[in-house]
């Protein structure tokens, strides 16, 4: 909350990258910031395709490399649509976009002890933890501010399942969708 004696006021900071998972947490970011009186900071962490090496070494033209900012302008903004619609969060909203690792940019964003991050767990398949840096597990260890990781949203997992049954090209039982829990029966 935002103290009269000249400190900053609270924030609730929020990695988004138009995730479903970053979604949730952008949702629940919302939520922790209105119960706390705070500002609500989405920060949408970009790095060139490739990489930053790739971005010195790429042969595209200037006209390319300066629309990377503007098409992460344009992801975050589409984001927040998505999450508040045209009502808003009901709290003040400061958005960035950062160029740089999504995990030390959410902690140099959330340097305050009085800060909270938001932090989607992401997906937690074996494969996919194994092969991939984990943002949140980067927040939870170098963060100097509580850090709230949100899990993935029950939808995440029936879209991986469907994802799954496509990669393997399996076709969809409709008997399989009628007999599942929550379905109606005709």
């Amino acid at each position: 909350m935002s103290a009269v004696d000249g400190t900053p006021p609270d924030r609730v900071v929020v990695g988004v990258s138009g995730s479903l998972g970053s979604l949730t947490a952008l949702g629940r970011a919302a939520e922790e910031a209105r119960r706390r009186g705070a500002a609500l900071w989405p920060v949408l962490a970009w790095e060139p395709p490739g990489g930053a090496s790739a971005a010195y070494r790429t042969t595209a033209p200037a006209l390319v490399v300066m629309e990377w900012p503007r098409l992460a302008r344009r992801r975050l903004a589409a984001a927040l649509a998505d999450v508040f619609g045209e009502t808003g969060p009901s709290v003040p909203v400061h958005a960035l976009v950062v160029r740089g690792a999504p995990g030390p940019v959410l902690v140099a964003t959330a340097d305050r002890e009085s800060d909270v991050l938001v932090v989607g767990t992401g997906r937690r398949g074996v494969l996919h933890r194994a092969l991939s840096r984990s943002t949140s597990r980067y927040c939870l260890t170098h963060a100097t501010c509580p850090v709230l990781a949100v899990p993935p949203s029950p939808l995440e997992s029936e879209l991986a399942a469907v994802r799954r049954r496509n990669a393997w090209r399996l076709r969809l039982d409709v008997s399989d969708v009628l007999r599942a829990p929550g379905s109606q029966d005709a």
